[in-house]
């Protein structure tokens, strides 16, 4: 199972109908199966995410945050890891807006290495 505890990854490509940009900083954690974030950036005020890897090693998660029009916004997802070539972790994620909207969408977020 990958560690996610202290790891930080931004945003590589999301769908138009995300919030989530190049901008959004996510600091993940883990305790067990259970992994947690926070994330901010531009669009994003606050938000946060909690989840549990799955027995494949995929993530599944609930995600909420507030966004720069004041909203509250959320949603489920679910990660499929990558391992990179360095050593850093990819997510290919598969989203839905649980709000009015319902719309789905996809992206990819990537591990940073911050000395």
């Amino acid at each position: 199972m990958i560690d996610y505890n202290g790891r930080k990854f931004v945003s590589m490509e999301n769908t138009d109908n995300g919030e989530v940009s190049s901008n959004t900083f996510f600091e993940y954690r883990q305790n067990g199966n259970i992994v947690s974030a926070t994330y901010s950036g531009v669009e994003i005020i606050q938000g946060t995410l909690i989840g549990i890897v799955r027995e494949d090693g995929s993530l599944e998660f609930r995600y909420n945050h507030v966004n720069s029009k004041n909203e509250i916004r959320g949603g489920k997802c679910v990660s499929i890891p990558e391992i990179l070539a360095d050593g850093r972790i990819r997510l290919h994620e598969k989203w839905q807006w649980l709000d009015a909207e319902q719309t789905e969408g996809s992206s990819i977020i990537e591990e940073v290495v911050i000395d």
